[in-house]
């Protein structure tokens, strides 16, 4: 009540209003945001009085001071010519080799018809009926689904709907075909780009890597010139699609004037386990069909129409440990079924690789205030107190949107508690993996799609892209916001944005 409660015999006790004590309510999240604004801008504070006590002086100068220093440069014009020449080459030089300017003009994310799409009782009833599985791995999947994330609308690709399933090679190719040129037909629509004019096309698929490569099915489909530097990344992990996004961007530094694509997929068809082993079960239940397609440009005259520019690309390989190597792996059974076998150290080592990557990317993209507390704490806990916590950087303050690769529930988890994030911040990843599933290298372009159609992307806004994938490797992508951001036709969440995002019973 307004001026007081009442009491469970109805006497209602008035109680004066008072104001709270702000001394003994101050929070130290507001410190922490002061103190962070007063380091970012420490320069400008410094800067400000020099540049005023500057103007002072120069507005004391009269008409004689300034025809004197004019004299005086007259008598020194030997010095003024050498280092107007200095300043011109010097400037032609960084001018000349500084890193070009890499945008993102737009993207598509392929949507798979909705007669393909498989509910948790289809799902179970049709693996239950392919009679590959023994009650005890049925029971393994349903628990998996169960507590996936995944929601009823998510796909699977037309051979495993058929009962026998179908993962002929013939197949494979009518998946891999549908999803890359669904998705770069809607890409060429969307920008008006032809495909004659893409100077560099990367292709990634981690499992399904047929002769002619994935990329030369796309050169064949569009007709594009032959001079075209085309690469087919095959066997890297759902970490692959930012792999491909620094490739392209190397060369892209390389080729003046040019533009690149990257499409980004995974092949289910001839990829999926009929087999008992629990470790190599998983996959049945998360990987769904998706893809996308990115058009990249480092042509200046594109940053008005494009949406975003890559600032930073960092990756992380731990291959060299053994254990991270064979934490996603693909083998054979003992029946001789071949699968992609998930090590039960995989969030162990997955944690590792990213503590590795943001020790990397974090000077690149925090605020000085958050490398001042953390160089802090880090020299307070090697000299005096071992027992210190160490200081975890708020990536919040330098990153207004996280694109967490949609690869579990556990790991979306684990980024959300190890990372200190917000419900907020996770919802385009949980979000995706509800309505896609795990689509792999293509699903931190979902979650992008995502921001977009809730209309929260704002000019100046910076995109963290994290994705994770065997050999081990974490790699991330930063973009940042050149206005503010609206879907492209065909938004792959179009028709469903209004019911997201939904409440999911986990």
């Amino acid at each position: 009540m307004a001026n007081g409660e009442e009491s469970g015999n109805g006497v209602q006790i008035r109680q004066r209003r008072r104001l709270p004590d702000f001394l003994q309510s101050v929070n130290l999240k507001y410190v922490k945001l002061g103190y962070h604004y007063l380091i970012t801008h420490l320069l400008t504070f410094c800067l400000v009085p020099l540049m005023a006590v500057i103007i002072v002086e120069a507005s004391r100068l009269s008409l004689d001071d300034i025809r004197q220093l004019w004299v005086q440069l007259q008598y020194n014009l030997v010095s003024f010519i050498v280092f107007s020449a200095v300043l011109v080459f010097g400037s032609t030089v960084y001018i000349l080799t500084r890193p070009r300017s890499v945008y993102l003009v737009d993207y598509s994310c392929y949507l798979p018809p909705s007669h393909l799409k498989v509910k948790y009782q289809q799902f179970m009833e049709h693996s239950k009926l392919t009679g590959d599985f023994d009650e005890s791995s049925l029971e393994f999947q349903r628990k998996i689904l169960e507590r996936s994330g995944l929601g009823e609308e998510t796909v699977v690709p037309e051979a495993m709907h058929l009962i026998p399933p179908r993962p002929t090679m013939a197949s494979a190719r009518e998946e891999v075909e549908q999803v890359m040129f669904g998705a770069l037909d809607k890409l060429f629509a969307n920008t008006n780009v032809k495909p004659r004019d893409i100077g560099i096309l990367v292709v990634n698929c981690s499992l399904f890597n047929p002769t002619p490569s994935l990329s030369a099915m796309i050169i064949n489909k569009y007709k594009m010139r032959g001079n075209i530097r085309s690469f087919n990344l095959g066997g890297m992990g759902c970490s692959a699609g930012v792999i491909s996004i620094d490739l392209a961007k190397d060369m892209l530094q390389v080729h003046r004037n040019t533009y690149a694509i990257v499409v980004s997929t995974e092949n289910i068809t001839q990829n999926w386990y009929f087999g008992n082993k629990k470790s190599m079960l998983i996959p049945n239940c998360l990987f769904r069909v998706g893809g996308a397609a990115v058009l990249l440009s480092n042509r200046p005259a594109d940053r008005r129409r494009s949406k975003y520019k890559l600032v930073h690309v960092v990756r992380t390989h731990c291959g060299a440990n053994d254990k991270a190597f064979k934490c996603v792996y693909q083998e054979q059974d003992d029946a001789g079924k071949t699968g992609v076998s998930l090590s039960k150290d995989l969030m162990a080592i997955a944690g590792g690789a990213l503590k590795t990557n943001i020790t990397t990317l974090g000077p690149l993209v925090l605020p000085i205030s958050e490398q001042i507390l953390f160089f802090v704490t880090l020299v307070s806990k090697k000299l005096f107190n071992a027992k210190i916590k160490p200081y975890i950087p708020d990536f919040k303050l330098a990153f207004d949107h996280f694109c967490i690769h949609a690869g579990g529930r556990a790991v979306i988890d684990e980024l959300e508690k190890n990372l200190q994030l917000l419900p907020l911040h996770a919802e385009a990843s949980r979000m995706t993996l509800h309505r896609f599933g795990n689509t792999s290298s293509s699903s931190i372009w979902y979650e992008l799609a995502y921001t977009e159609a809730k209309g929260r992307m704002r000019k100046g806004n910076r995109v963290w892209q994290i994705a994770f994938g065997s050999g081990f490797k974490c790699n991330s992508a930063v973009w940042v916001a050149l206005r503010n951001v609206k879907p492209s036709p065909n938004n792959p969440w179009e028709d469903c944005i209004h019911r997201y995002p939904v409440h999911l019973n986990l």
